[in-house]
Formats: structure tokens, C-alpha cells, sequence
């Protein structure tokens, strides 16, 4: 029973470090206007850059990834202690995702994901992280296409997971599991961008949006 009491806590825990919408609480803090207002309308450190202040797209940008770290973290250190096991370490990093794209504190709307989705693969092991990172890179670096990399790297991301099992970190269907549901909620979350992508529309980096 108290697995259960603990198991609930982390993912409940989890959801609400993740509901922080550092996008909108940066911007309050540095009195810029608020990202949802302007721009893409996502709460995410892309929309911040695009007020001019670059100090307060990157302190988005890593508190972001931060929320999507920490708490599997915390599940990693202090979990086994208390019987926790993979399942709820996979349910903490994709509530932490979830609490991103659907705050409690700010109306259930939340930013496309990409940065928390980087946390939570850290907290994983840094090295799928880093595979996920220059899967994104090298989409970025050869289309320009910023949304494209992100959904490119968000699908390959469980794929790494699976072919590293059991020779780079330890297999874990709940993980596993966990993978493809934030990459498929990633992938929707860019729906808006990939019909732009077929249309043609969409603004690669480093050009204005037409």
C-alpha cells in the first residue's frame, strides 16, 4: 500500500513540477509581454526569443529541460528506497511532459514539449539524450526546419531506446512505452507545423515566416 501512496505522489509530483510554464513566469519576471500573446502563441522559449530578450528564451529553454529531469531524478536517487520501480519511473517522466503541455496553473495551456521532452530523455541516460540531440542537429543543420528536426527526433527517440536495451541501459517496456506516448503527443502538438510543412509555409531557421 504505501508503494501505491508513494508511486501516486512521485507521478502527481511530477505533473505539477512540470505544469510550471517557465515561458510565462520568465516573461511576468523580466515584464515581457506574455508568449502566449504574440507570435506562435506557445509558451515555449522559441515564442520568448521572439520578444528580443535572448537571456530569457535560454532561461526558458534549460528550466524547461530542467523540469523534465528533475523529477526522474529524484525517482532515481530516492525510488528504490521506497519501492519504486520502473513503472512509476517511466509514469513520473511522461507526467512531467504532460504537466508541460497541459499546466493546471495556466488553464491547461501548454507549449509543444520539445525542451521537457530533452529533460526527461537526460533523466533517462544522457546518452539517449545525446543521440535524440544530433538526430535534431542534423535534420536542423541540412532542412533549417526546426519543426521538423523536433518531430524527427521525438519518433527516433523511442527507436534508440529499444536498440539500446539491455547493451546501454536496461530494458524497460514501461519506458518504452512512456517514449512513444510523448512522441506521438509531440507529433500532435505539431500538427499546426506540419501542415504548414506540406503547404510549403513553413519558416526555416533563420528566415522570417512568410
Amino acid at each position: 500500500m504505501a508503494i501505491v501512496v508513494w508511486s501516486v505522489l512521485a507521478v502527481v509530483g511530477a505533473y505539477l513540477i512540470g505544469s510550471l510554464s517557465f515561458a510565462v513566469i520568465i516573461s511576468r519576471v523580466v515584464g515581457l509581454a506574455d508568449p502566449r500573446s504574440y507570435g506562435s502563441k506557445n509558451p515555449g522559449a522559441t515564442n520568448v526569443l521572439r520578444s528580443g530578450n535572448k537571456a530569457a528564451a535560454v532561461a526558458t529553454l534549460v528550466l524547461d529541460a530542467v523540469k523534465g529531469w528533475l523529477p526522474l531524478w529524484a525517482v532515481g536517487v530516492w525510488g528504490p528506497g521506497l519501492g519504486l520501480g520502473d513503472g512509476t519511473f517511466a509514469l513520473v517522466g511522461l507526467a512531467a511532459f504532460v504537466g508541460h503541455l497541459f499546466p493546471v496553473f495556466f488553464h491547461f495551456k501548454g507549449g509543444k514539449g520539445v525542451a521537457t521532452a530533452v529533460g526527461v530523455l537526460f533523466g533517462v541516460n544522457w546518452v539517449l539524450a545525446l543521440a535524440a540531440l544530433a538526430t535534431f542537429a542534423v535534420l536542423v543543420f541540412f532542412t533549417r526546419y526546426v519543426s521538423l528536426a523536433s518531430i524527427v527526433a521525438a519518433v527516433f527517440a523511442p527507436v534508440y531506446f529499444l536498440f539500446g536495451a539491455d547493451v546501454a541501459w536496461p530494458a524497460s517496456p514501461p519506458m518504452a512505452g512512456a517514449l512513444v506516448a510523448m512522441g506521438a503527443l509531440l507529433v500532435w502538438r505539431h500538427t499546426d507545423n506540419i501542415n504548414r510543412l506540406i503547404q510549403g509555409k513553413e519558416s526555416r531557421l533563420g528566415k522570417k515566416s512568410a
